[in-house]
């Protein structure tokens, strides 16, 4: 059973509904339960056109329920616009789609989250993540969202920065190896930026570039995450590294700087150190200050503590962390690497085991619980 197959379809499958008249909390149903059907039929015999068959299938799904519906007797006439079985358009509707689920009646955030679960393939829990709250209040935010859009007629798409937020955080989610999207978040990216002339295009697609080169080395054979400081610079894709950097130099020339620009430049400065300890770290923290600016996001100013750490001694980023809230998502364990940093190693090692508790993945447990491991070897010598 080919799933990669099936979450890459979903989007133009959903796409297909929308155009021939379904509302979009309708279409998305639909296709779940075609989705849920190819899960059982598939494996005994997969169709010679899987997007065909998911097109019939979901269309019909839609029909039913349709029908069921007394409220919407309206749409029993499209019982005879039903599509027949056969191969369907190879357009690429995806980022159209994001547009369309953008829509100027749902707020930047709900339509974020609403594009995130419905096209993005990613959960609720992984969204809530994502945006530091509940998933119970996530939960809501898209049931919100969905209401709001139901039979709404998708001719006005949303605007370029909520797309481009969408973007990130499917990369980001890409990125960590949970979900992969990390790819395809790219692709479509490098679409947006072929349409819409904008320094901030430009800014993601180099950040997608400049992480994207790092992938190979951020893992270990056995599947262990190796931090930045420790990975082999020599298996970093130096071709996708010199694109994003060409593409950042021509935004920034632009003089009109935002945060996924400001984000690129950091990517950038680490890219360009041919060690670790070679990093610019004072012009890293000079970039944190311009995206903190920016942003005003917590989760920032805790990557700028670690920075201030490298740049001005563990002391100092220490001090940078205790301004922050100790509940935002890893901060645990950037006391712990400062602690570390300062010759702390009990208390290091404590925060360490801790984090690992709060790790929001199994690498990253594994991980945290390998330094307090570390630690406390080094510490019974």
């Amino acid at each position: 059973m080919d799933e990669a197959l099936l979450r890459s379809l979903t989007p133009s499958v959903l796409a297909i509904l929308v155009r021939r008249g379904a509302d979009f909390a309708a279409a998305e149903d639909a296709v779940q339960e075609a989705l849920v059907e190819a899960v059982r039929v598939w494996p005994a015999e997969q169709p010679r056109d899987p997007k065909g068959w998911l097109v019939t299938v979901a269309w019909r799904k839609f029909l039913d329920a349709t029908r069921a519906d007394t409220a919407r007797r309206r749409r029993e006439g499209l019982v005879d616009e039903e599509p027949a079985p056969g191969p369907a358009p190879a357009v690429d509707d995806t980022l159209q789609l994001y547009f369309l689920c953008a829509h100027p009646s749902l707020t930047p955030s709900s339509a974020v989250a609403l594009t995130l679960r419905a096209v993005g393939g990613l959960t609720t829990r992984q969204i809530a993540q994502a945006y530091l709250v509940p998933e119970a209040t996530m939960a809501q935010r898209i049931s919100r969202a969905k209401r709001t859009v139901s039979g709404v007629r998708f001719d006005r798409p949303g605007d370029v920065a909520t797309v481009l937020r969408v973007l990130y955080l499917v990369f980001n989610e890409g990125y960590s190896g949970d979900v992969d999207l990390a790819a395809e978040a790219i692709r479509l990216t490098r679409q947006l930026a072929a349409r819409v002339d904008h320094p901030e295009v430009a800014g993601l697609l180099a950040l997608m570039l400049l992480h994207h080169a790092r992938r190979a080395a951020r893992t270990a054979p056995d599947g262990s995450l190796v931090p930045l400081a420790e990975q082999d610079r020599g298996r970093w894709d130096t071709g996708s590294i010199a694109e994003g950097v060409a593409i950042l130099q021509a935004a920034l020339a632009r003089d009109r700087l935002g945060e996924f620009q400001a984000q690129a430049a950091i990517a950038a400065l680490h890219a360009d150190a041919p060690t670790a300890e070679e990093t610019d770290w004072v012009q890293i923290v000079e970039w944190y200050d311009e995206l903190a600016r920016l942003t005003d996001s917590p989760v920032v100013r805790l990557n700028r503590a670690v920075a201030v750490g490298e740049a001005d001694g563990p002391p100092a980023g220490l001090a940078a962390l205790a301004a922050l809230d100790d509940a935002l998502p890893r901060h645990t364990a950037v006391a712990a690497y400062l602690h570390e940093r300062d010759g702390d190693l009990t208390t290091a090692a404590r925060l360490y085991a801790e984090a690992a508790r709060k790790a929001p993945d199994l690498a990253e447990r594994d991980h945290l619980t390998r330094q307090a491991a570390r630690l406390n070897a080094r510490r019974s010598r």
